[in-house]
């Protein structure tokens, strides 16, 4: 299941964008997505992020 990012508690902080290994995390109008078609699910976004706004969507 890809990841989905809380806009309302994302800092954008950048650190989920440089940690994802397959380049599925990016800026986008409103703050960081997730491209769920590229996602594998495999976790290290969610433990780099600060703030604990990355959850299974």
């Amino acid at each position: 299941m890809a990841k989905k990012i809380d806009l309302d508690v994302c800092v954008a902080c950048g650190a989920c964008e440089g940690t994802c290994p397959v380049e599925a995390i990016s800026m986008g109008d409103d703050g960081y997505v997730v491209d769920a078609d590229a996602c594998i699910d495999c976790g290290a976004c969610v433990d780099v992020c600060p703030t604990g706004a990355i959850a299974d969507e």
